[in-house]
């Protein structure tokens, strides 16, 4: 029997992941709900495609994709939004936010619903952040799912799902919650809650007063130690708390997270078996979910590293990717005092990896991150060779700014590249300028661009090649050093700082604490013992070389 071909001319069965489904407008406001959203007008297709989130500034060319959802920070009614409405239709977006409130008039709604963009208003007490993060992991939790893969009837992984179908059981507002207090999903009716409630949707996080209680009172001992769900009555003296009840969410003997509902009152028995059974399906899906992020962090992982071969692969790597042939930089990124076990290590990067990813998919869509061994990748189209480097680095330090606060990253940026054939190039400069920020030991969040750190990288190399017994280290320079080892003097240091100094005594003789007479008379014997002449700027740069380059040079000897 022979096997089927396909148009690409391979034969065999083709094992693709599985499709994403589609997220809509529709489904985004139905999720976010009054909590982040409302129409501002009528919704001109409500089943439009939702394919990222980016940022409007002015100041900025903007590349608008097909589906794409437009943050307008700072736009409000008049000549400039209008303008925007235009651009955004060309590209194809499918929705312009604005911050409410809005005095929409009637011709620039109409306008939108001619162009066939969706204008919508953030509510207040919400950040554009916290929208852009909420969008993204609608737009993140999909491409595990599968809309003809169900769980007890609801899609397989779909959390937001899961959590309107156990808030309409049980007749209360629910939160579905990971081990570390993070909003995984929420049902609607949250308005219904306290400001608390309010609060941890908005930040995704529960807040730290509130947490603080919880922990103070026992209670998360209490959940995790109980299969049965578990009730509390907070009390704040500003602050009106409903009652909550919640029930840990297990797999075997590893605790997933959490169920929590926003109650007045204990639920009855009936309540509490029903929320007993609910938390085994919610188990079901975080599983799903897990299993199918691995799956998808994996295939990235593997296209993205393809692609930065530059060989055959990388064209369809890029494309599967979703990334075009526009001009590309390529970035590295490292944690700065990583000390802890290898595998607590290991996990570290993977969550900076993937915060780096979040905060990417809101900002620029099209860029691809991965965690490759002990590196963060990523790929980054710009908007062209020339302004490219400039581009890169805006994102790099903004990415610093978002993700570096809590974990310091060091940072390289490799040249910018207009083929897939040279990923492999910019991707050691990007590697090489990162290994110049991991060396220096500083330990805040910083970034180099290739092209600026390309000597010290060089250097760096050199050094590796002694390191290795590649390279010898002889002449003037080994012969001081060897004295010095032997006699207990100090010509190497008096060499390095004569040389630091650019050949000032008096400013060398105040680095070392020693008068300037006595630097020159150290200058003549190191020039008798090591035969070298130090009025040859030849001479001067080999000594200067190699001692930034021999690792037993690089260290200052000890003072007599």
């Amino acid at each position: 029997m022979s096997s089927p071909h396909h148009d690409d001319g391979t034969a065999g069965p083709r094992t693709d992941p599985p499709q994403r489904p589609l997220l809509t407008l529709e489904r985004m406001l139905e999720d976010l709900g009054s909590t982040f959203l409302a129409p501002l007008a009528e919704v001109p297709e409500p089943t439009r495609r939702v394919t990222g989130v980016s940022v409007y500034d002015p100041l900025d060319d903007m590349l608008v994709s097909p589906g794409l959802v437009v943050l307008g920070v700072g736009l409000s009614e008049g000549p400039d939004l209008v303008g925007v409405l235009r651009e955004m239709a060309l590209g194809g977006a499918s929705a312009l936010i604005l911050r409410e409130p809005v005095a929409l008039e009637a011709a620039t709604a109409e306008l939108a619903g001619v162009h066939g963009v969706a204008l919508l208003g953030l509510t207040r007490g919400a950040s554009w952040t916290q929208l852009s993060s909420m969008i993204y992991s609608l737009l993140a939790e999909p491409a595990i799912t599968s809309e003809s893969e169900t769980i007890d009837g609801l899609p397989s992984g779909d959390l937001f799902a899961v959590a309107n179908a156990i808030s309409s059981l049980l007749d209360a507002p629910v939160t579905i919650e990971d081990r570390n207090s993070r909003v995984l999903a929420f049902s609607s009716r949250q308005d219904e809650a306290d400001s608390p409630r309010i609060e941890t949707i908005l930040e995704r996080q529960v807040p730290e007063p509130y947490l603080r209680m919880l922990m103070e009172s026992g209670f998360f001992e209490r959940l995790y130690s109980s299969e049965e769900p578990v009730y509390i009555q907070l009390t704040s003296d500003d602050t009106e708390i409903k009652g909550r009840v919640a029930i840990a969410v297990r797999a075997g003997g590893e605790i997933l997270g959490s169920i929590w509902a926003a109650v007045p009152e204990t639920f009855s028995p009936e309540q509490m078996a029903v929320f007993r059974d609910v938390s085994k399906v919610v188990a079901l899906h975080l599983l799903r979910l897990r299993a199918g992020a691995n799956v998808d962090r994996r295939l990235r992982a593997d296209l993205l590293s393809t692609a930065l071969e530059g060989g055959d692969g990388a064209d369809y790597a890029l494309e599967r990717l979703g990334i075009d042939d526009s001009p590309i930089a390529v970035f590295a990124a490292g944690v700065l005092g990583l000390r802890t076990r290898k595998a607590d290590a290991a996990i570290e990067r993977q969550r900076v990896a993937d915060a780096v990813v979040v905060h990417l998919a809101a900002v620029h869509p099209a860029a691809c991150v991965a965690l490759l061994g002990d590196t963060i990748f990523g790929v980054l189209p710009v908007q062209s060779m020339e302004a490219g480097e400039a581009h890169a680095l805006r994102l790099a330090d903004d990415i610093l700014a978002r993700v570096g606060r809590r974990t310091p990253l060091a940072m390289g940026i490799g040249p910018i590249v207009s083929s897939s054939r040279e990923l492999l190039t910019a991707r050691e400069g990007a590697r090489r300028a990162l290994r110049v920020r991991m060396e220096q030991g500083d330990s805040e969040s910083s970034v180099a661009l290739f092209s600026r750190v390309h000597v010290e990288a060089l250097l760096l190399e050199l050094r590796d090649r002694v390191a290795a017994g590649k390279t010898t280290v002889t002449g003037p320079v080994a012969r001081l050093w060897a004295h010095d080892q032997v006699h207990d003097t100090q010509f190497i240091e008096t060499l390095r700082s004569w040389l630091d100094c650019m050949g000032d005594v008096s400013a060398a003789a105040d680095m070392l604490h020693v008068h300037p007479n006595t630097l020159r008379y150290r200058l003549r014997r190191l020039a008798e013992i090591g035969d070298m002449d130090l009025g040859d700027p030849e001479a001067r740069f080999a000594a200067q070389l190699l001692l930034r380059i021999a690792p037993e040079l690089s260290a200052p000897a000890s003072q007599e």
